[in-house]
């Protein structure tokens, strides 16, 4: 028996480095899953590694969608109700990092571009979900990916930092709405993480020198190393089973001990 078994999530951000450690954490606990991002050919690739974990072919089904468009994100909220009657578990897990630069100087279109998907993309979620869930006599329970980045500043990442802190904010509101409906809404804030995202961060700083950068991050984890994204995806993991039945409106932070 699996920690999941018999619950069906959506994970959006599904190719990302996280999101996919996610889906296979889930599918190992017994989930179905909706795998939900903008890359068709890496949707159907993760489909199928998870059909190997869990051998359950018709457990696992893909939406390309692409989160800041409400249309879009009907439609895989549509590709789950459709293919296996409700949602119990939503990971609004899709993020876009923007580039790093000076507030006075950050290009007007990295921030939209950062807004649209990390605030308005997680906010059409959440407006998606929740009354889907509402109708459910279970509820449900929904995870925000923000980030350390959620609860201080770091420079030269305005426009991630402001949409990190939003993220914060909608679960705080989602959750008080929520409680009375069953409806359970917490943030995961993970640190620095061995992914693809925190190596573009690296180049992005410092094209000449990505590992000095690396360096300069490991100097603040008192763990003395980035977590692995299936570290992220236990927290996770723990959120979307029911052991955490009275837990909303929190934040959890995997990051190492940095902000302690």
């Amino acid at each position: 028996m699996g920690q999941l078994d018999d619950k069906v999530a959506v994970i959006t951000g599904a190719t990302g480095d996280i999101g996919t450690a996610t889906a296979k954490a889930f599918a190992r606990e017994g989930a179905s899953v909706v795998l939900v991002g903008r890359n068709k050919a890496r949707l159907e690739e993760i489909a199928a590694e998870l059909v190997g974990v869990n051998g359950d072919a018709e457990g696992v089904v893909i939406a390309v969608a692409d989160v800041s468009r409400p249309d879009d994100v009907a439609g895989y909220v549509r590709v789950a109700v459709e293919r296996f009657g409700r949602i119990d578990v939503f990971v609004n897990n899709a993020g876009y990092q923007g580039v790093v630069a000076p507030t006075g100087s950050y290009p007007i279109d990295e921030f939209d571009q950062v807004m649209a998907t990390n605030v308005r993309g997680t906010w059409l979620g959440m407006r998606a979900v929740m009354p889907v869930m509402a109708e459910q006599p279970n509820g449900g329970t929904i995870i925000i990916t923000s980030s350390m980045g959620g609860t201080k500043g770091f420079p030269g990442f305005s426009a991630y930092v402001t949409s990190k802190h939003a993220n914060i904010g909608l679960m705080r509101t989602c959750a008080v709405e929520g409680a009375p409906i069953g409806i359970r809404v917490n943030c995961v804030n993970p640190g620095p993480v061995e992914s693809s995202m925190m190596s573009r961060i690296h180049e992005l700083a410092a094209p000449d020198a990505p590992q000095a950068v690396k360096d300069q991050f490991l100097a603040h984890v008192p763990m003395g190393r980035y977590a692995a994204p299936e570290e992220v995806a236990n927290v996770m993991t723990f959120l979307a089973d029911d052991a955490s039945s009275f837990v909303t409106g929190g934040v959890y932070t995997v990051d190492g001990g940095v902000m302690a």
